[in-house]
């Protein structure tokens, strides 16, 4: 029969069927493509606002996977609408109303966060900036799945249209390589939102275009693509266990990108990969034959599960490794989920009913993450937590226990739990401590869970015992590699903050040290004596001690000094009565506990007068200063040790130099073990056109362990006059013009920083 909507060369129904179903997976792939590639892109755009932190991503996904939930909920209840027709007509008329929010910009209604509680701001502003857009764009996939079903009804993909779910995850694996690898490099991020907005138009003609087949298509006695057949209902018991399936591996995603960005940086290319590899699973798991099948799945699980649990507590070493090995770990163990889930699908009549069940599982472990945690833990459990959870989805193994497997399993506790009593007897001996480096303690722990790891994976088929084993190395990985006895621990939305005490004979005993994640951030001696010595980075002979000394020499009078970054509040210790000094700190729990004497007293012992904090991020907190007010600024803000890269951009630069006396200067802190950063400071300062000086200091061997650390820096004034002083100093240095981009609010690039530390690395 000739289709109406071709009346002059009609195709034949062979054609058409043959063009139907590529019609539909590219409508679906680049819905994909549209919703996953603005993820890192809102999220890059609203990170400024907070800090740069780590917890900006897992937020935002949450948003995200909320969204996604009302998408497939829309898509799941539009399926009550009897005609394909009409549900054509509705979904075009929302996906036309929700162009209005375009194009994409952050909704500034809210004003700035609060940074007591930036959480529900941060959800609230990405509702009001992308909600309708993404929600109405994330119901196309299981949409256009549920109208392939009933448009193909009688024909062989009519009866698995979970093989589009494929395509699916696959535009979304496709767009978030992309982004980091050529959009974030090669585009600005107004570019970015412009092309978005462009680009969702465009699939606003592709759904049109589709719907006219659709409402078109029909036959002699079918106007109407017939309902599908009704299956049973799924069971109760059965959605439980598929949420539970879904949550575990979205749980894992975020945890996972936050284990790996907190020490390099809150950043698209590291957010990305984790949800690439998450979305790579789904295409491999729901494919009509898996590259990867579920028996060789739960092998390599077994081995890489006990592998990431003898190294998941130890996040200093080969970077490299650690990083390959997480990836892997959470790689094949969301593959067991998800194939797992695949196993279990239901008839297609109940097609958008399971996805809509495995959205509600994303965002049950994406909130277990993002706002569970953070409150009920004061350390980051959850990622080494349902990594051990999700032994329990592997085989229980039939039939009764076997001896050997029973004793694979105490034997593999044993080993697992043998490790801390033997360091700690180490540790506390001198004799062994002097034999025997920390560093060489620790590798031989290491040393011990692998060899727990090896009777994990002997018993991988019975799934209790395994997670037994999983858990007893786990603890003991923690156990280890605490490093020292912790006084308190807390944690916020913008980190975990650890105090602990550490014996330093040279500076008169115990030395109180602050870590925030697994970078020192501060130490201050409790011997009277020298309690009052900056310490570390804030030592009067490294370039942050430089700076304030010699600020306070050109100003015997009185200086003005800021600090970005409070840390334990060490730059206090600099503080003369007559000098005034302000930190602008985001995160009010290190506000707290540095004005804590129980820990630090740097700011209420040793500051002669009194210390302003002001909180929120610096970049629109220190907007509000007065120009020219300020004889010194510091800018020393880092999470662990990773980099707020909107502190280092030439707007931000030229904020600094603004607030400046015409002799004042402003001073970047810039060490990082993982990131390349010197260089787009130094393009920032030539596209200013400012002097720049450049220092990096090597601690001395022969001064006490805590009291100083080497320090690069980088000090730049708006006049030749302010830099004068410093340009005597044979210290500072001027570094050769770089052809590096410079980072700006529109561009930064992580990755090409990274690259170049690895290359530092390897030459």
């Amino acid at each position: 029969m000739t289709d109406a909507v071709y009346p002059e060369s009609p195709p034949s129904e062979a054609t058409r069927d043959r063009v139907t179903p590529w019609l539909f997976a590219t409508a679906i792939f680049t819905s994909a493509c549209l919703v996953f590639v603005v993820q890192p892109m809102v999220a890059k755009l609203v990170l400024p606002t907070l800090g740069g932190s780590p917890s900006v991503w897992n937020a935002s996904m949450v948003f995200f996977q909320t969204a996604l939930l009302v998408g497939y909920g829309y898509a799941h209840l539009l399926q009550r609408v009897g005609s394909l027709r009409g549900q054509v007509g509705i979904h075009l008329a929302l996906l036309l109303a929700a162009a209005l929010f375009l194009p994409l910009r952050i909704n500034g209604l809210l004003g700035d966060p609060d940074p007591a509680s930036p959480t529900a701001w941060l959800l609230a502003t990405l509702a009001l900036s992308v909600g309708a857009p993404f929600a109405v764009l994330s119901a196309t996939a299981p949409l256009l799945q549920a109208w392939f079903a009933r448009v193909r009804v009688g024909h062989a993909d009519g009866r698995n249209p979970y093989v589009l779910y494929a395509a699916s995850n696959l535009g979304s694996f496709l767009a978030l390589l992309a982004y980091p690898i050529l959009i974030e490099p090669l585009a600005s991020l107004s570019g970015q939102r412009w092309g978005w907005s462009g680009g969702y138009g465009l699939f606003v003609l592709m759904v049109a275009g589709l719907g006219a087949v659709v409402w078109l298509r029909r036959t002699r006695t079918a106007p109407e693509p017939p309902r599908l057949a009704t299956s049973a209902p799924i069971a109760w018991r059965e959605k439980g266990l598929l949420v539970l399936l879904a949550a575990a591996p979205s749980s894992l995603m975020l945890g996972v990108t936050a284990h790996l960005s907190t020490d390099v940086a809150s950043a698209p290319f590291l957010w990305v990969l984790p949800l690439a590899l998450y979305l790579l699973t789904f295409v491999i798991a729901f494919q009509s034959r898996p590259a990867i099948s579920l028996p060789l799945t739960l092998s390599i699980q077994g081995c890489a599960a006990a592998a990431c649990a003898a190294l998941i507590a130890f996040r200093t070493g080969e970077w490299a490794v650690i990083f390959v090995v997480h990836l892997a770990t959470f790689f094949i163990t969301a593959l067991m989920c998800h194939q797992l889930l695949a196993a279990r699908r239901p008839a297609p009549d109940r097609l958008t009913e399971f996805y809509l069940l495995l959205s509600l599982g994303g965002v049950v472990g994406g909130a277990f993450n993002a706002l569970v945690a953070p409150v009920v833990f004061n350390m980051v459990w959850e990622y080494p937590l349902v990594l051990i959870a999700v032994g329990l989805f592997r085989p229980w193994g039939g039939g009764p226990l076997k001896r050997w497997e029973i004793a694979c399993m105490l034997i593999g506790v044993a080993i697992a739990l043998t490790p801390p009593g033997v360091l700690e007897t180490m540790r506390y001996n001198p004799g062994f401590r002097a034999l025997v480096p920390e560093a060489h303690m620790v590798r031989m722990a290491q040393g011990t869970l692998g060899v727990a790891a090896l009777f994990a994976f002997m018993v991988r088929d019975r799934a209790v015992l395994f997670t037994v084993v999983i858990a007893a190395m786990v603890w003991s990985g923690y156990h280890i590699s605490r490093g020292y006895d912790w006084d308190m621990s807390e944690r916020s939305f913008f980190g975990v903050m650890r105090v602990a005490t550490s014996p330093d004979p040279a500076l008169g005993g115990p030395v109180h040290v602050l870590m925030h994640g697994t970078t020192l951030h501060g130490a201050q001696a409790q011997a009277a004596r020298y309690r009052c010595q900056p310490t570390l980075y804030y030592a009067t002979s490294a370039p942050l001690g430089q700076a304030a000394l010699q600020t306070q020499t050109r100003h015997p009078d009185g200086a003005v000094i800021g600090v970005v970054g409070q840390g334990s509040g060490a730059m206090a210790a600099y503080k003369r009565e007559q000098d005034r000094l302000t930190f602008f700190e985001i995160d009010p729990m290190v506000d707290r506990m540095s004005r804590d004497p129980r820990w630090f007293s740097f700011i209420n012992g040793c500051a002669d007068g009194p210390v302003r904090t002001v909180l929120g991020d610096a970049r629109l907190t220190m907007a509000r200063e007065a120009p020219g007010s300020y004889d010194l600024l510091i800018i020393d803000a880092f999470t662990s040790d990773a980099v707020p890269t909107h502190l280092l951009t030439v707007e931000a630069i030229q904020g600094y130099l603004r607030l400046l006396k015409p002799d004042g200067v402003v001073v970047l802190h810039l060490s990082n073990r993982n990131l390349e950063i010197t260089l787009p400071a130094e393009a920032a300062a030539q596209a200013l056109n400012v002097p720049n000086l450049h220092q990096v200091y090597i601690e001395r061997d022969d001064t006490p362990v805590m009291a100083e650390a080497s320090t690069e820096a980088m000090i730049l004034s708006p006049t030749e006059a302010g830099m004068a002083p410093y340009r005597e100093d044979p210290r500072w240095r001027r570094l050769q013009p770089t052809s590096v981009r410079p980072w700006t609010d529109d561009y930064v690039n992580l990755f090409g920083s990274l690259v170049r530390q690895m290359r530092y690395a390897v030459g």
